[in-house]
């Protein structure tokens, strides 16, 4: 494999997703000052909705143009890709008018039967402006993805975010305090300018880059067919996984009431959760969330070569680099839950649902990196298969268990759903890539964890806390030198690992 791009990319689609995470995790908290938790718990009902009629406007079309540039580009023809976009360009546009239409016309029922608020109507019309431009994005992110241009997407990524955050801020800003449905309508229309803004960002980049493939001189012939055999099924699979988990996401506020809670304290829970606490869980996931979708072009071309060896090589150092690095974000969650809480909300509860999610954490990234995996082995519908499994039985247990257990039976569903899922991908790895770690080394990692979270609490204790940004940022860091220097002494990684790291940097 190619390690140095492989690092390359990785490094700059991290920084780029840490800008974005950064600016997406300030933005979630000066919201949640705006219109509280309520109104975050209804926006993000908004957001299921529109996360289904995304589906629906990208039907399988990025993974589609990342495989088969990579698949062009294996196979030494590298002329076809321009003509690869193109169509895959035409499909995005075709799937993504006809989602901008529907939404744009069911928006009222939508707002009153769905999301079950009226007022969300103008919210659900803004953001349906942006679907086909969103879903030709996908297209040209694709293709950085399958080029490995991933300085160029993120330029596009992170515009989009800058131009959100900005749209949406100064439009709050004129918006009288407590008017809900106007506050939901500035942020979805921040939201539908990022896209906007993105999309013409990474077309000009796209046209400043296509030139280097030049005039296909190889045969195209069967493009389109390729390209239909590879996103329909997607489309299929994916239209059925998000519907169950629109239908998941919408079910959890009516089964908290069900358990006795009344409506505004059902939102409170489910805005908490969602657009509080799993922002700030899932913000280090950056990392592996970069590489898991890195791996596919670089894991596709290997495998169109034959070279199964290094796959498996790959493979299982990945793994075992996802695994230090997520038992270290458990235990930083551990340690600084109840800063994090009162320092980013100044919410004590925030806090507790961090610590109960945290050991969360390992299972959740594991399986980000072993569906990136599987995907770029040629695995995508499998890894749709176990999906939408999970999506059925996860709908299933929050229909029985959410009323007599409230919100801890939905935190026990988001355990069984992850071990669930997870358990399934790593079982289909195994078989493809002979998937081998050490449990001493597991032990080890564990070892380390528990000796540099209880040392970190203690300075943390002796120096008087750290309920600042600053005594935060601080103690996170402290924790994590301490982390990576406790793996390297109780030999975790191995000279072996270090070196075929070090060659990599090489």
């Amino acid at each position: 494999m190619k390690g140095k791009r492989l690092l390359v990319n990785t490094i700059l689609l991290t920084m780029s997703s840490l800008a974005l995470r950064s600016i997406g995790l300030a933005f979630q908290v000066f919201l949640s000052r705006k219109i509280g938790a309520i109104g975050i718990g209804l926006y993000q009902l908004v957001m299921s909705v529109d996360m289904f009629a995304a589906t629906i406007a990208i039907s399988g079309i990025r993974f589609t143009a990342t495989r088969l540039v990579s698949e062009e580009l294996g196979r030494g023809k590298s002329g076809n890709v321009p003509q690869v976009i193109r169509r895959c360009l035409v499909y995005a546009a075709t799937f993504g008018c006809l989602a901008s239409s529907m939404m744009f016309i069911s928006a009222e029922a939508l707002a009153s039967k769905v999301v079950g608020d009226a007022r969300m109507e103008l919210s659900i019309r803004i953001l349906s402006i942006s679907l086909p431009f969103l879903s030709s994005g996908a297209v040209l992110g694709g293709y950085f993805t399958g080029v490995c241009r991933i300085g160029k997407s993120a330029v596009a990524s992170i515009s989009e975010q800058v131009c959100r955050v900005v749209v949406s801020v100064i439009l709050i800003s004129k918006v009288d305090t407590g008017n809900l449905e106007m506050m939901c309508a500035a942020v979805a229309m921040g939201s539908a300018a990022g896209e906007i803004f993105s999309f013409f960002a990474a077309l000009v980049l796209y046209i400043s880059d296509k030139h280097r493939y030049g005039i296909s001189r190889g045969n195209s012939r069967g493009l389109t067919g390729r390209i239909l055999g590879t996103a329909i099924p997607l489309a299929a699979s994916a239209y059925t996984r998000t519907a169950l988990s629109t239908v998941h996401n919408l079910m959890i506020p009516s089964g908290l009431r069900r358990s006795g809670a009344s409506a505004q304290a059902a939102l409170t829970d489910y805005g908490t959760i969602h657009g509080m606490v799993f922002p700030v869980i899932t913000f280090p996931s950056v990392i592996f969330s970069s590489l898991s979708e890195l791996i596919v072009p670089e894991i596709t071309e290997e495998q169109v070569k034959g070279r199964n060896d290094r796959i498996s090589a790959s493979v299982n150092l990945l793994l075992k680099i996802c695994l230090m690095f997520s038992l270290g974000v458990m235990g930083g969650l551990l340690c600084f839950s109840r800063e994090l809480g009162l320092v980013l909300y100044d919410s004590g509860q925030v806090g507790d649902y961090i610590r109960l999610l945290s050991f969360l954490m390992p299972i959740m990234y594991m399986d980000t990196v072993t569906d990136g995996m599987l995907r770029g082995l040629g695995q995508q519908m499998y890894a749709m298969r176990v999906n939408i499994i999970d999506s059925i039985a996860s709908t299933a247990l929050i229909y029985f268990l959410l009323p007599p257990f409230a919100i801890y039976g939905y935190i026990f569903i988001l355990y069984a759903s992850e071990i669930f899922n997870f358990s399934l991908s790593m079982r289909r790895l195994h078989r493809i890539a002979r998937v081998s770690q050490s449990i001493g080394d597991m032990l080890k990692a564990c070892g380390a964890l528990f000796c540099a979270s209880n040392f970190t609490r203690l300075i943390i204790n002796l120096s008087g806390g750290a309920e600042s940004i600053l005594g935060l940022i601080t103690g996170i860091c402290l924790f994590a030198g301490i982390y990576v220097i406790l793996l390297l002494a109780f030999s975790a990684v191995s000279k072996r690992d270090l070196r075929i790291i070090r060659a990599a940097v090489k």
